[in-house]
């Protein structure tokens, strides 16, 4: 099958060569499912790139040398994911970056960020991502930092902070520390703007209506007292393990843990504790075609009990196939299309507002009009606090958390 570009990703290929030529710096703002990987590699194309490097997640990269194989460009392209930077030496004259807002940290860039910039920042470069600030306008600085070529002329963070961000006090416990997070945009947007290229589904054509539905699971009682337990003596001891809840940091993670049924323990290992959740999924969506997101590694393993032959974890198996497919938020939340499934199942939910909306797009495509996603929450656990959260564009943080259970 031979590519043929939509009008409207000729006309973003067109005017990101410019932008290319001009500034060595493109960012492509292009929403989920509008093409955006193969309007880059268009784009790299046209630029008469000769050796192309592309980041990526990796479960993502099959799909992007697929992309690569129906353009068949004149340039040679190196796939690989992120955390496999430090393996590649060869001279590239153009990179590309899927997910760029990835290298939003703040107020200290993160550790393959830092990488990118000693090997790359001489390069051209093209950055994609749906959400380029999904939290804060603070995340737009080192996602341009990483180039020689930004915009942005200061050292760092905090001396680019001086000029752009509001900085706030906040006091957790007997600590004080800065907050960094209130930048303002309106002195960041027309700096950034002549390197940004946004493009919306709306605008692709896209009429895709997005249905959440909350669904409670019961958990058994001894679950609930667990939690109730930890949250008053902060430790359980039991016969071989020990959870320990010594901090308000550890106190949410582990109720957020036991909440879906699982917990690792002080020693490091882990166990389910409650299949509920499994038992509800397999029975409600019996005869779908499934694509199911967890959080903990250990309900991964609750789902494979129960499910056995009927679950998957590859993405090939699963469009192949009729089983149902299993990912694990953060690796599954980007990069991929579960066109195949009949509907997205939330097992748990994540604790930010960046994966939060990543996970509601993962079926969205132009020619389907609508999406039907589910939450399975527990009765009595912590997930209906998140949920608000991350809904209003917040990610879950620890004063959250405290407020929520008066800590």
């Amino acid at each position: 099958m031979q590519f043929k570009a939509r009008p409207y990703q000729t006309e973003i290929s067109n005017k990101g060569l410019t932008v290319l030529n001009r500034f060595k710096v493109l960012y492509l703002a292009m929403e989920v499912r509008t093409g955006k990987t193969l309007t880059s590699l268009n784009i790299a194309n046209l630029y008469k790139a000769k050796n192309v490097l592309f980041l990526t997640k990796k479960k993502a990269i099959q799909s992007i040398q697929d992309d690569y194989k129906l353009l068949a460009p004149a340039y040679t392209i190196t796939v690989i994911n992120d955390e496999s930077l430090h393996k590649v030496n060869d001279t590239f004259d153009l990179v590309i970056h899927d997910e760029h807002h990835r290298f939003g940290a703040y107020p200290k860039p993160n550790k393959v960020a830092k990488l990118f910039k000693q090997k790359y920042a001489h390069l051209p470069m093209i950055f994609l991502s749906g959400t380029p600030f999904p939290e804060s306008y603070s995340q737009v600085f080192h996602q341009f930092w990483i180039s020689n070529n930004s915009p942005f002329k200061h050292s760092n963070f905090y001396k680019w902070a001086k000029d752009f961000v509001n900085v706030q006090i906040r006091h957790l416990g007997y600590a004080q520390v800065n907050d960094y997070s209130d930048a303002n945009f309106k002195l960041i947007k027309p700096i950034i703007e002549p390197y940004i290229i946004t493009f919306t589904q709306a605008k692709a054509g896209f009429k895709t209506n997005v249905k959440e539905t909350v669904l409670h699971c019961d958990m058994k009682a001894s679950t609930l007292q667990l939690i109730k337990r930890l949250k008053n003596d902060l430790i359980v001891e039991g016969k071989e393990e020990v959870i320990l809840a010594d901090t308000a940091v550890k106190l949410q993670s582990k109720i957020h843990q036991i909440s879906s049924g699982t917990i690792k323990f002080e020693s490091g290992n882990s166990k389910v504790l409650d299949y509920s959740k499994v038992q509800f999924i397999k029975k409600y969506f019996k005869g779908k075609k499934i694509a199911i997101f967890y959080k903990f590694k250990e309900e991964l393993n609750a789902l494979k009990h129960l499910f056995k032959d009927e679950l998957t974890t590859e993405l090939n198996e699963f469009n192949a196939t009729d089983k149902n497919i299993a990912l694990q938020f953060v690796s599954g939340r980007e990069g991929i299309s579960l066109k195949m499934a009949d509907c997205l199942v939330a097992f748990n939910i994540d604790f930010s507002a960046t994966t939060y909306f990543q996970f509601k797009d993962r079926l969205t495509t132009k020619e389907r009009t609508e999406n039907h996603l589910y939450w399975i929450f527990a009765n009595g656990g912590i997930e209906e606090h998140i949920y608000r959260a991350v809904q209003n564009k917040k990610s879950y943080t620890l004063n959250i958390f405290k407020k929520d259970y008066g800590i």
